[in-house]
């Protein structure tokens, strides 16, 4: 399964999630194109937040690579679209061309709280303790992301 993560900046929640199920699908030899991708045009080609890959790295966790932006195009490219929160869905929303494209896209919170909507929070401007919070709950959700590909 080929699955994007989309926040704000893709600096801090998206890369996260990006390297988890990365690390998680490896491990468990599934296949499938896992990246991420915002909407900011004031941190295109910016790597992620320092204080992200800080935090990474206590869960063994490398953070790479650099922000891009959300494009069409990436609905022919991916299974799944996962937003963190309700303007990432918006924008998604927004740019889908079709009721197909619009099938592919959903609240990652969805994953581990099915219809409840709710939004994984931005860290960007709090202290590194909570991206150990957003770790966790990205961790739990790439997990119940990971099982379901392994069943099917």
């Amino acid at each position: 399964m080929n699955v994007l993560f989309v926040c704000n900046g893709n600096i801090c929640r998206s890369p996260i999630a990006e390297a988890l199920l990365k690390k998680k699908f490896k491990e468990n030899n599934i296949e499938g194109l896992i990246e991420s991708a915002g909407f900011s045009p004031t941190t295109i080609n910016e790597p992620p937040d320092p204080r992200a890959i800080q935090a990474a790295k206590s869960y063994n966790i490398e953070l790479a690579g650099t922000s891009r932006i959300f494009e069409k195009r990436d609905f022919d490219r991916f299974d799944k679209i996962y937003c963190m929160d309700t303007r990432n869905i918006r924008e998604v929303k927004y740019l889908a061309r079709n009721t197909a494209d619009r099938s592919k896209i959903d609240y990652l919170m969805n994953v581990i709280e099915p219809g409840s909507n709710k939004i994984v929070p931005d860290p960007i401007h709090s202290g590194t303790l909570d991206f150990d919070d957003i770790i966790d709950i990205l961790d739990k959700i790439t997990d119940a992301i990971t099982q379901n590909n392994k069943s099917a």
